[in-house]
């Protein structure tokens, strides 16, 4: 019982501020933003790259989003 009370009270290895727990440097807010952005733009474009190659497909998720749109109630 005395033994799980000290592991409790125990810190972890990488209590460290300034490091994540696989010892590598954690990221500011800003640095994480700026990757979701970039990996936002990334996903649009492969978004429109898709529609552009499929426009038959494209057409009948249009479709069906201006129905859910139609059908929504507030």
């Amino acid at each position: 019982m005395a033994k799980q009370q000290d592991r409790r009270d125990e810190e972890p290895a990488a209590s460290d501020a300034d490091t994540d727990a696989y010892g590598e440097p954690a990221e500011t807010v800003a640095e994480r933003r700026r990757r979701r952005a970039q990996f936002l733009r990334e996903l649009h474009e492969a978004k429109a790259l898709r529609d552009r190659v499929q426009p038959r497909r494209a057409r009948a998720a249009r479709m069906r989003q201006a129905m859910r749109m139609r059908t929504f109630r507030w």
